[in-house]
C-alpha cells in the first residue's frame, strides 16, 4: 500500500511538471500556474511518503505519526521495557507465577533484560539514557532494560538492541529468570531445560495511562520444550495449583479474559495483560527475528 501511494504521487508529479513545461512552451501562464499549485502539494507528499516507506515497522510508523500530529517532539521522554517470556504449556494450560511486585496477578516466567555495567556507561554515552523513575529502583532492577530517552534516540537505541555489539542477556541463554521464579522457589527442580524461540511482539509508541508517559514494549517468546519427566511435573503441579498460591494454571480463553469470567460474576482481573502475548493463538502475530524456530539448550 505504502509503495502504491508512493507511485501514485510520483506519476502526478511527473504529469504536472510535464504540464508546466508544455504550457510555458505553448505561452499558457494560466495552466502552468494550476500545474505549478498542484505539483508544489504533491512534493511535500512526495518527502512524507518516502518518509513511510522507511517505516518498516509498526512502532516507527506509530513513532512519526504522533510527531506529525504534534503529540511528542524529538526532546519527548519515552520509556522503554524490553523483557522475555516463556509459554509453559501442558495439555490445554499455560504456567503462570504471581507477579513480583504484589499487583496480586499471575504472569509468564520470564521478566526484563539485564545488561552489564559497561554496557549502560556506552547507553548513557550514545542515547543518554535515564533510569526508569515508574518502578522503585533496587538492586533487582539496577541494570534492567526498562529505561527512559528521548524520542529522537529511540530508532538507534532499538538497532544497537538487536546488534550483537551491545552487552546484554540473548536468546541463547535466558534461564536467568526460569531459575528465580521456579527453582529458587521451590515449585520445581530441574537441572536443566530446552526451548523454542518463537518470536518477538514490540508495541506501537503509546502513551501509557497507567505511568502517564508514553512508552515502547517489546517480548520476547521462549516456548518450553519439557522432556517426558517435565511434562509429568507440571501435570503434578497442576493438582496443587490452588494450595500453593505461588502459580496458577490458566486455559488461552482464561488469559484472553485476564481470568474474568463475566457468566459466572468473577470479574476480578487476576492475570497480567502482557500474558496473552505467549499463547500459540497469537504466535503468527509475532515478528519473525532471525532465530526464530531455532532451538536452545540451557543449564539452570
Amino acid at each position: 500500500m505504502k509503495v502504491l501511494k508512493l507511485f501514485g504521487i510520483v506519476i502526478l508529479s511527473l504529469i504536472c511538471f510535464v504540464i508546466i513545461i508544455v504550457f510555458e512552451i505553448q505561452g499558457w501562464p494560466v495552466g502552468s500556474s494550476i500545474a505549478g499549485v498542484v505539483l508544489g502539494i504533491s512534493i511535500p507528499a512526495l518527502f512524507i511518503s518516502f518518509q513511510d516507506l522507511a517505516d518498516n515497522t509498526n512502532w516507527k510508523s506509530s513513532q512519526r505519526k504522533l510527531k506529525r500530529g504534534g503529540f511528542i517532539k524529538d526532546s519527548t521522554i519515552i520509556r522503554i521495557s524490553f523483557a522475555y517470556l516463556y509459554r509453559i504449556k501442558v495439555g490445554d494450560k499455560y504456567l503462570l507465577v504471581k507477579n513480583k511486585r504484589n499487583t496480586g496477578k499471575y504472569q509468564p516466567v520470564g521478566g526484563v533484560y539485564k545488561f552489564t555495567k559497561n554496557e549502560k556507561k556506552e547507553l548513557k554515552n550514545l542515547f543518554h539514557v535515564m533510569d526508569d523513575n515508574k518502578i522503585t529502583l533496587d538492586e533487582s532492577s539496577r541494570n534492567d532494560y526498562r529505561l527512559r530517552m528521548e524520542s529522537k534516540y529511540l530508532r538507534k537505541f532499538v538497532k544497537r538492541f538487536n546488534k550483537s555489539v551491545s552487552s546484554r542477556e540473548r536468546i541463547d541463554n535466558v534461564g536467568r529468570e526460569f531459575k528465580e521464579e521456579l527453582l529458587e522457589t521451590g515449585i520445581i527442580d530441574w537441572e536443566k531445560i530446552t526451548y523454542r524461540y518463537c518470536g518477538r511482539y514490540i508495541s506501537d509508541l503509546r502513551f501509557e495511562e497507567h505511568f502517564q508517559i508514553y512508552e515502547l514494549q517489546l517480548f520476547d517468546i521462549v516456548e518450553l520444550i519439557p522432556t517426558s519427566e517435565q511434562e509429568q511435573t507440571l501435570l503434578e503441579l497442576i493438582k496443587h495449583e490452588r494450595k500453593r498460591g505461588q502459580y496458577r494454571f490458566a486455559t488461552a480463553n482464561q488469559i484472553t479474559c485476564l481470568g474474568m469470567n463475566i457468566e459466572e460474576g468473577e470479574l476480578n482481573e487476576w492475570i497480567g495483560d502482557h500474558t496473552k502475548f505467549t499463547l500459540q493463538e497469537n504466535e503468527s502475530k509475532l515478528d519473525m527475528m532471525p532465530c526464530a524456530g531455532k532451538l536452545y539448550n540451557v543449564d539452570l
